[in-house]
């Protein structure tokens, strides 16, 4: 009787199957995009040819906008290491007053849409009536306008807005791990501070600021929306803009996919490279959670250090909210705010006479929701698959699963469009293809996160399940996904925001029945409706900080009830 239930069991076991079609699916997420790239990149109008690598190699409209990308990209991810190094040895190891608060700020910027901070800056620092400058003229004169965000320098300082949240949490947790014996222990061998910190502190924390200064670069090099915002007004193009207007009237879709393909090389070589690096020396420390770290009495510089992450966080949140807020309320921006020039108009305007809000508005929560639930369930089956060797080619799996993010948003955009404007896949002008993507996109992140949590997961208690009967499938629900509650529930939200903020795909995608909230903020920035921009900024971002509270109550709620049931 009983070899004829096991044997019943064995037969109705979905577990491989469901786990070599999840394979499946997530192989076609990436290569089926990237194939098409490729070989789009090398037809013409009468079949095969190099004729578009030539140009880009040829035509300065092709080249100068990669130089000024490398350029700026480059001064971006030196000025969010010069900047965030200090900022988070100043909260993780000094007694610097309001730390917590800091940090809450640095993850408010941190999840601001970048182009939505470039819009603010628009009002801020436009070369004559931006406010800044407004001010400037006030006290200096009428001819005084010392700001001027139309210039690769003011790209790299909005994309450094908006980009050393990464740099500042990396280097803060870094710090949060090295106890302070390692120092004592320098300073008992006769080494003074600067040299503990440079022969003990700065080589542990070094893998994080070489990783931060990476991702610095990467999203420097492959944003679209602040590009977009600042360099077209200006005249000049970043790589992502000029892939962009390649898909203008008239389309040039071959020329794209060979200007996307610097882009997949530089970010291949780049982790390659950081990999080699960090690679030929390890830096490891033994201890618990519960080592001690040292805080460094900064004394009379308490407060200077406060204002030094004042004045960055000023630039990063006060001022650009601050922007948008008066922009959504005054009736032409920018004003001081008065009552003679307040108005609600624009809220009307958004809510009440401008058809595309509704449907953005819908089409942006479907999205964001179908993404992290898709993306996070897709990303726990992947990682359970690879993490436990559960079927065949899980190394190959791991590779695809960690892929997307060698490749831009944008050039995953182009290669989205090419793999689905044709049979057999015919989902342009839907919301599945801006579902697709948006889920490859953050699949990696997703992925990462939740692998580090299923490793954390003994087998054993698994095997003990198997041994009772328990199919795999059935032990990742009952066994492992409860003990990966928090994980998950964070990566659900990490792909929301993702998804919420996303415009770099988008913009190539997007049909007039599919927008999003963040293209059709885009599409009245070229219109210069600066006060309806204002109010669906502040309504997305009020979305997403929901979100965010919501996310920080379910971990709580979830343990709360799992001590009552117990």
């Amino acid at each position: 009787m009983a070899l004829t239930v096991e044997a019943s069991r064995a037969r109705v076991d979905l577990s491989r199957p469901l786990f070599i079609v999840v394979a499946l699916v997530l192989v076609a997420l990436v290569a089926l995009p990237v194939g098409w790239l490729v070989v789009t990149s090398f037809l013409g109008p009468h079949g095969f040819t190099l004729a578009n690598y030539a140009q880009l190699v040829r035509d300065p409209t092709m080249r100068k906008p990669l130089w000024i990308t490398l350029w700026s990209s480059a001064c971006t991810a030196a000025a969010c290491v010069v900047v965030a190094v200090p900022m988070g040895w100043l909260v993780a190891r000094t007694d610097m007053p309001l730390r917590r608060t800091v940090r809450i700020a640095v993850l408010a910027s941190f999840v601001t849409p970048p182009f939505l901070g470039a819009i603010a800056w628009q009002l801020l620092a436009e070369p004559h009536a931006g406010f800044l400058n407004k001010l400037a003229q006030t006290l200096f004169g009428p001819d005084v306008h010392p700001f001027n965000v139309y210039t690769v320098w003011g790209l790299v300082f909005v994309n450094f807005l908006y980009t050393f949240p990464y740099v500042f949490t990396l280097v803060a947790n870094a710090l949060e791990r090295v106890p302070s014996e390692l120092e004592d222990a320098s300073a008992i061998l006769g080494a003074g501070p600067l040299r503990t910190a440079l022969g003990v502190t700065l080589p542990l924390i070094l893998p994080s600021i070489l990783a931060g200064a990476l991702v610095a670069f990467l999203q420097s090099l492959t944003v679209f929306g602040s590009a977009a915002i600042i360099t077209l007004p200006a005249g000049f193009y970043t790589m992502t803009t000029r892939i962009w207007s390649l898909f203008q009237f008239p389309p040039n879709p071959g020329l794209a996919a060979a200007a996307a393909m610097p882009l997949i090389v530089l970010t291949v070589l780049l982790l390659r490279a950081q990999q080699a690096i960090l690679g030929r020396r390890g830096y490891a420390v033994v201890a618990g959670k519960g080592a001690r770290r040292s805080i460094a009495p900064l004394r009379r510089w308490r407060w200077p250090a406060l204002a030094l992450c004042g004045l960055v966080l000023l630039c990063a949140l006060v001022l650009p909210y601050a922007a948008l807020l008066d922009a959504a309320f005054v009736k032409i921006a920018p004003a001081l705010p008065t009552p003679a020039n307040f108005t609600l108009q624009h809220v009307r305007f958004v809510f009440g006479d401008l058809d595309a809000t509704p449907v953005a508005l819908k089409n942006t929560i479907v999205l964001a929701l179908g993404a992290a639930s898709i993306g996070t369930v897709l990303a726990v089956l992947v990682a359970y698959v690879t993490q436990r060797r559960a079927i065949a080619g899980w190394r190959t799996l791991a590779f695809f699963a960690n892929a997307p993010i060698a490749i831009p948003s944008i050039v995953l955009g182009v290669g989205i469009f090419l793999a689905y404007t044709r049979p057999p896949f015919v989902l342009f002008g839907t919301l599945w293809i801006l579902l697709i993507a948006f889920v490859t996109i953050e699949l990696p992140a997703a992925y990462q996160q939740l692998v580090a949590a299923t490793a954390s997961i003994h087998p054993e208690l698994e095997e003990a399940g198997r041994i009772l009967g328990a199919s795999r499938l059935r032990a990742l629900r009952d066994l492992v996904a409860p003990l990966m509650r928090s994980a998950m529930i964070a990566t659900w939200c990490f792909v929301f925001i993702g998804a919420i903020r996303e415009i770099s795909a988008a913009i190539l995608l997007f049909t007039a029945p599919t927008r999003t909230i963040s293209v059709v903020i885009y599409d009245l920035n070229e219109s210069g409706d600066t006060g309806s921009i204002a109010v669906l900024g502040l309504l997305l971002m009020a979305v997403t900080f929901v979100v965010l509270l919501v996310a920080t109550r379910v971990p709580v709620a979830a343990t709360a009830s799992l001590e009552l049931r117990e």
